[in-house]
């Protein structure tokens, strides 16, 4: 008869197994990394095989520990949706995080819809430049800005965005070509991944010196630009209010070679696709961006 093995062991293995590390896994678990190994060696005893590879760079599942961690894998993810299932928080909180200008610009705008599309979940929302942390469960999902930073996440594109000079209407008159941008003053936001020199390099132009306004927010840039302070290179997608109201204006709109990127991504942990909250949320996101990728991963 095989010896009984612990749940706690048998959790350590599986955190272990799904970041193929023992150090991953003690801070996940709160561990020491030792502590980590020796209650793995203490279980690959009682079941009498060797369930990771050991070197000098790190350690390797073996064949028995793949074959283990499939099992383990979805027994875990089975108990936690159970659990789930009665506590009154798992299937009615999202916690997310998110970058702040998506957040301020395109997210929170929509937040009333989703919930009345959706009633009974309840969001709790921070914004931050840092990414969010997983290892304390603190968050479900963040929505990044730049590309996705962290090892076992699995991420969602928010699809492609069209960056373009943006200002309000009296001063997108004088605006016809690119080179009236130099009589301009130019807002520069300092966190943004496209920024004017590379928009000027695009249409052939080198940019002049910076000067003038800073931010280090798109959705401050954005406001700017709109009470008339200068011309602002930020996201179509995230000024999408105010173009459509028609406070601000792409006065270049066909004239000049925009720049599109992927600006911003849905990550979260696979430990998290067992929440029925993410798994709405997720599949809402691409309703609204208009892709097609959350069926790929929930």
């Amino acid at each position: 008869m095989r010896p009984p093995v612990p749940l706690s062991a048998v959790r350590t293995f599986e955190a272990a197994a799904r970041r193929r590390s023992f150090k991953s896994a003690a801070d996940e678990l709160n561990l020491t990394a030792s502590a980590v190994s020796h209650a793995i060696r203490k279980m690959e005893q009682a079941l009498g095989v060797a369930l990771f590879e050991r070197d000098g760079h790190g350690v390797a599942l073996t064949p028995a520990g793949e074959a283990l961690l499939d099992h383990v894998g979805r027994a875990f993810e089975e108990l936690n949706r159970g659990l789930d299932l009665v506590t009154s928080r798992g299937p009615q909180l999202l916690r997310l995080h998110c970058a702040p200008s998506f957040a301020a610009q395109w997210l929170t705008p929509r937040l009333a819809r989703f919930l009345a599309e959706h009633p009974g979940l309840e969001v709790r929302l921070a914004a931050g430049m840092d990414y969010a942390r997983f290892l304390t469960d603190e968050f479900d999902a963040d929505i990044v800005y730049g590309p996705p930073r962290g090892e076992g996440l699995f991420r969602m594109a928010l699809g492609e965005e069209r960056v373009t000079p943006l200002c309000d209407p009296e001063r997108a008159a004088r605006i016809r070509e690119p080179a009236d941008l130099f009589a301009h003053m130019l807002i520069q936001s300092d966190n943004k991944l496209v920024r004017w020199p590379l928009w000027f390099e695009r249409n052939d132009l080198r940019a002049p010196p910076p000067a003038g306004i800073r931010f280090d927010r798109s959705f401050l840039a954005i406001a700017a630009a709109a009470d008339g302070l200068g011309v602002a290179l930020e996201s179509t997608l995230l000024a999408e209010r105010e173009l459509a109201s028609g406070r601000l204006v792409a006065p270049l709109a066909g004239r000049a070679e925009d720049v599109l990127y992927n600006g911003h991504h849905l990550v979260f942990p696979a430990a998290a696709r067992r929440r029925a909250p993410l798994r709405t949320f997720a599949h809402w996101l691409a309703r609204e961006m208009r892709i097609e990728s959350s069926a790929d991963i929930l």
